[in-house]
């Protein structure tokens, strides 16, 4: 059964980092453009981040550019999002996904998600 799961969630003070993992079981993550979306109480899910599967291009939303990271380990099958600098209204669930197409376009697989929660 295809599966995506995250890891690394949970509870971090503001200024503080986290590292999500998101890894793939039963398909290859390369031939994959995997992005990384959010969602928090009472909002709409927004997309996070996204990096193609050809050139490695990565894409992020303004709410986050110059504190996130996406990154691939093909190796490992797994997608990562270093988060830096976090901010209270950076909780929420973040979920990875994966896309047979290009960031953007819509995406085929999506995992269960992982808590982020930032405060003091």
């Amino acid at each position: 059964q295809l599966q995506l799961v995250e890891s690394g969630g949970g509870l971090v003070q503001p200024g503080g980092s986290l590292r999500l993992s998101c890894t793939a079981s039963e398909f290859t993550l390369d031939d994959y453009a995997m992005g990384w979306f959010r969602q928090a109480p009472g909002k709409e899910s927004e997309g996070v981040s996204c990096i193609s599967k050809s050139d490695g291009r990565t894409y992020y939303a303004d709410s986050v550019e110059g504190r996130f990271t996406i990154s691939r380990d093909n190796a490992k099958n797994t997608v990562y999002l270093q988060m830096n600098s976090l901010k209270p209204e950076d909780t929420a669930v973040y979920y990875c996904a994966a896309s047979r197409r290009l960031c953007g376009m819509g995406y085929d697989y999506w995992g269960q998600g992982t808590q982020v929660t930032v405060s003091s």
